[in-house]
């Protein structure tokens, strides 16, 4: 019996995307990991917040026909503006009213993975990871809220020669850190903003971890990206952009990509029965991307918009 199956180290994933080109070389499966220390206003994937099991609504394909609220014999379920939504206290995932939705529009965000299913899970796109020069790619939430299970799906990977990457946005004991970016091949990493004060007003959280963690993973790795979300109000001063890409820069960080706001997750927060943090801001327009790029390229070798 092998290690992973004796001691059966499990991690809660609540999503898997296949055939991505954005998320690291070649063609890549996104395994996204539930669980994150921080609470940034613009999340576009609230269901990975939490570290347990969430009923999400979709707020598209509901067509409110109570068939979710008829079948559900905990009354967990409400209609709220046009779709329907879950009462979290009364709701205990058991999965009648998914099996009654006709519209296939509910579903529980989370799932229990070993290791080794998860491994055997994500090689059904083996071929595309070998002739395309891709992998997997381990996203969230935040990995490294897992970190038990992500160095055992890693040490899988690396068995099997696959290569990885992690998407992080650095909140992690910085001896964990080390270890845990000891075992993949390339890093994305954000830096969403130097000012302490200013982090912790729009993401819940400090970022004298996240900049001491850089500090290591310049110093350990060379296939390194530097990814910052631009939000309007937050980080989208030509200043700002400057001072992340001077610290970015002063450690020898090749690669800088600017993510431009995008409210695509609202939905997520309505099904969830959440507001959402951002209201209406408004999109950055390109001619505001552009200029970035430019302040951020007198720092940094190369800068681009999207990853």
């Amino acid at each position: 019996m092998s290690s992973i199956e004796e001691r059966k180290i499990t991690g809660k994933v609540f999503d898997i995307q296949r055939y991505s080109i954005h998320d690291g070389h070649g063609i890549r499966t996104i395994v996204f990991l539930k669980g994150c220390p921080l609470r940034c206003k613009w999340c576009a994937n609230p269901e990975s917040q939490m570290y347990g099991e969430e009923l999400l609504f979709s707020t598209t394909k509901c067509v409110m026909c109570a068939s979710c609220l008829n079948s559900c014999s905990k009354g967990a379920i409400r209609f709220e503006a046009d779709h329907a939504i879950a009462d979290p206290e009364k709701c205990d995932l058991c999965g009648e009213c998914i099996e009654k939705c006709r519209q296939h529009g509910i579903r529980i965000a989370g799932r229990d993975y070993d290791a080794e299913s998860l491994l055997k899970e994500v090689l059904k796109d083996e071929m595309f990871f070998f002739s395309s020069g891709g992998g997997v790619t381990l996203s969230g939430g935040e990995p490294f809220a897992q970190y038990d299970f992500m160095m055992e799906f890693l040490h899988a990977c690396e068995m099997r020669g696959v290569h990885t990457a992690i998407e992080t946005c650095g909140v992690v004991e910085s001896a964990k850190f080390a270890k845990g970016i000891e075992m993949v091949d390339q890093v994305y990493m954000d830096l969403k903003h130097v000012d302490d004060e200013k982090h912790k007003a729009w993401t819940g959280g400090s970022n004298k971890t996240i900049l001491a963690n850089w500090r290591i993973l310049a110093e350990k790795k060379r296939d390194i990206a530097c990814r910052v979300p631009v939000i309007p109000g937050f980080n989208d001063g030509e200043d700002d952009i400057d001072a992340i890409a001077a610290f970015a820069g002063e450690l020898g960080i090749k690669e800088l990509h600017l993510l431009p706001y995008h409210d695509l997750g609202k939905g997520k927060y309505q099904g969830l029965g959440r507001e959402y943090p951002m209201g209406s801001v408004a999109k950055p327009t390109d001619e505001k991307m552009d200029a970035l790029v430019k302040v951020a390229s007198e720092r940094i070798e190369k800068v681009q918009i999207g990853g």
